[in-house]
């Protein structure tokens, strides 16, 4: 028994002093459940960043695992080794992958340790340039009046634009053919084409073509407009009667389960100083993003908004019977 409490004791303290040398010039990953290049890829480089002086100033690399609607990078870090160098960095898809991956070899509310929310980024919704329509009301008889007909594109099942997608058709009780395709910019670009008409997707992706007039613009997924000089003009889609429409992707930071807490209490302080960095936040909101500053960025708000989140997908993703595997 002695000998009992005396290997518990060594553990104890073997964590503890763990905990006090994090990170200790060992690098950290920070694990992206999406391709290279696309828009949460350029968060957690941003992020990445950000983190390092906070952190020691040591090396925080970027591990793009994609694949099955972000569960597989998930499933990565969920099964690390619980000692704060290897983090996820997920987006909206986090609160989707239990309704929309089947067997998912994790649970994502009791699954990691939370340790806040990065960003929220707003949604346009955009149609192909040779659309008639001038505004959201003309677009909605056109939606009306092509029932049946018209082609949604998306970015791949559990995309941003796929979700918002999802609640477009629910919202106007109107069924469109889904078009997936491998990422955001080979849907633009057949969107620009008018092989499709419609798509519902990050800022991030649609500032530039609106800019440069490469497609139509008609609505914003926020609660209230945006404030941007570029997209100040367009109305939200609450606006325009789609009541209690929202949609914003927001990016959020975890550890896997088990992580001591002293450790994970280190990332979420420094997550907290990169957040008011101000080179970051520039670049954020050169993304059309805004840094969050809510009680989301603490470890119990941000757990408590994705089981929000989560009750607030399950349902539309049940009604439309898609699964990302």
């Amino acid at each position: 028994m002695n000998k009992l409490l005396a290997i518990a004791a060594l553990a104890t303290v073997a964590v503890g002093a763990q905990a006090q040398d994090f990170p200790g010039g060992k690098p950290i990953s920070i694990v992206v459940p999406f391709a290279a290049g696309g828009p949460t890829d350029r968060v957690a480089r941003d992020l990445a960043e950000a983190l390092r002086k906070p952190l020691g100033g040591g090396s925080i690399v970027i591990d793009n695992v994609p694949g099955a609607g972000s569960s597989i990078g998930a499933a990565k870090v969920a099964r690390a080794n619980p000692d704060g160098y290897t983090l996820l960095l997920n987006h909206i898809g986090m609160s989707t992958i239990p309704t929309l991956v089947r067997n998912v070899p994790f649970k994502v509310e009791t699954g990691f340790e939370y340790l806040g929310i990065v960003n929220d980024v707003p949604m346009t919704l955009i149609a192909k340039p040779q659309m008639a329509a001038t505004n959201y009301k003309e677009l909605s008889a056109w939606i009306t009046a092509n029932k049946g007909k018209i082609n949604l594109g998306n970015a791949g099942v559990g995309s941003a634009s796929h979700l918002c997608g999802l609640l477009f058709q629910t919202a106007t009780k109107t069924e469109m053919t889904p078009v997936p395709y491998k990422g955001t910019a080979p849907a633009i670009t057949d969107l620009i084409g008018g092989q499709i008409d419609l798509l519902c997707d990050q800022t991030t992706n649609t500032s530039p073509q609106i800019e440069a007039k490469k497609v139509k613009a008609y609505a914003v997924t926020t609660a209230k407009r945006l404030t941007t000089p570029l997209l100040k003009d367009l109305p939200t889609l609450q606006e325009e009667g789609l009541k209690g429409f929202e949609v914003t992707i927001w990016h959020g930071l975890y550890a896997p389960k088990g992580t001591p807490p002293a450790i994970t209490k280190k990332l979420n302080d420094a997550l907290k100083v990169a957040l008011k960095d101000p080179e970051f936040i520039k670049k954020q909101e050169g993304l059309g993003a805004v840094v969050a500053t809510d009680g989301r960025i603490e470890p119990e708000g941000h757990k408590k908004f994705v089981a929000a989140e989560i009750a607030k997908w399950s349902p539309i993703i049940k009604a439309a019977g898609v699964y990302a595997d």
